[in-house]
C-alpha cells in the first residue's frame, strides 16, 4: 500500500455513527503508528480533505470532499438519476433497497430508500463500507465480475461479521456458483445476524461489473414476501439502474435471468 492510498484509507473510517474522529481513534481504527498517521492526517487537512476542530483536535471531512463530490455528480451522475429508481422499487417491495458501487475489493454505498413500513428496521449506513464476501451484494459482484478480483478475494482473509458469514473459501465459491447460476445473490445472516438479503449485480458501459443493487430486510421478516415479486423487483432493476448510468447489461446476464425466470 503507497503513501497516497495509506493517507485516503483513512478517509473510510467516517460514518454516520463516526462524524469526527481524533488521532488516537484513527490509530486505532488503522492499526499503524502514531508518527505516520499524524502525517498522514496533517497532509489531508492541508490539501482540504479533513479539517480540524480548533477546540477538541477532531477531525471531519474537509470541503475538498465536497467539491469533488459536486463536479462528480455534475459530469457523471449517479445519485442523482439512480435514487429515483431505488426509491420506486422499495415503495414495490416494502422494504429496504440500496445501490453500491465497487471500489476496490469492496463496494461503496451510493443511495438507500426504507419505506418505512414496518416497527423493524434495517439499519443502513451509506458511509459504511461493504464487504465482497460477506454481502448479497458483493456475492453478485463476484459472481458476474471480474474473475481475477473473484480469486483474490477466495485467496484473501474472509473477515467473519456474522453468525453466517462465509469465511471458508469453499462456502464462498458455493454461494457465488449459485448466484452465477441465478442471476441473483442470496445472503443469510452474513454481514449483520439480524438481516438477509438478495443482490443483482449492475454494469457499465463495457459490460462489465460496477457495482449492485439489493433489497435487505430482518430476517425475521422473510416469510412475509413474496420471493416471486422480491426477485422480479431485482430483475427489472438491474436493467433500469444499469441503463440509466449509460451501462449495457451483456447478454450472458440476460439469459441467465430469462433462463431462472422461465
Amino acid at each position: 500500500m503507497g503513501t497516497i492510498t495509506k493517507a485516503l484509507d483513512l478517509l473510510t473510517f467516517f460514518s454516520r455513527e463516526r462524524p469526527a474522529l481524533g488521532l488516537g481513534d484513527f490509530v486505532r481504527l488503522s492499526g499503524r503508528d502514531k508518527a505516520t498517521v499524524h502525517r498522514h492526517l496533517v497532509e489531508l487537512a492541508e490539501n482540504g480533505f479533513l479539517e480540524q476542530d480548533r477546540d477538541s483536535r477532531a477531525y471531519r471531512l474537509g470541503p475538498a470532499i465536497l467539491r469533488l463530490t459536486a463536479v462528480r455528480e455534475a459530469t457523471a451522475p449517479v445519485r442523482t438519476v439512480v435514487t429515483p429508481l431505488i426509491e420506486a422499487m422499495a415503495q414495490e417491495v416494502g422494504e429496504l433497497v440500496h445501490f453500491s458501487l465497487l471500489h476496490g475489493e469492496q463496494l461503496s454505498p451510493v443511495c438507500h430508500l426504507d419505506p418505512g413500513r414496518h416497527g423493524t428496521h434495517v439499519h443502513f449506513d451509506e458511509a459504511e463500507i461493504l464487504p465482497l464476501h460477506a454481502t448479497a451484494s458483493g456475492i453478485a459482484v463476484l459472481a458476474f465480475g471480474d474473475p481475477a478480483l473473484r480469486e483474490h478475494v477466495f485467496a484473501g482473509q474472509l473477515t467473519t461479521y456474522a453468525a453466517n458469514t462465509p469465511t471458508d473459501p469453499d462456502a464462498l465459491r458455493a454461494l457465488v456458483t449459485e448466484a452465477r447460476e441465478t442471476g441473483i445473490a442470496q445472503a443469510f445472516r452474513s454481514f449483520d445476524n439480524e438481516v438477509s438479503s438478495r443482490a443483482v449485480p449492475i454494469f457499465g458501459a463495457d459490460g462489465t461489473v460496477t457495482g449492485a443493487l439489493a433489497v435487505a430486510m430482518p430476517t425475521s421478516r422473510i416469510g412475509e414476501h413474496s420471493e416471486a415479486d422480491i426477485q422480479r423487483v431485482l430483475r427489472d432493476g438491474a436493467a433500469r439502474v444499469t441503463n440509466s448510468i449509460g451501462g449495457t447489461v451483456p447478454a450472458h446476464y440476460r439469459d441467465t435471468l430469462a433462463r431462472n425466470n422461465a
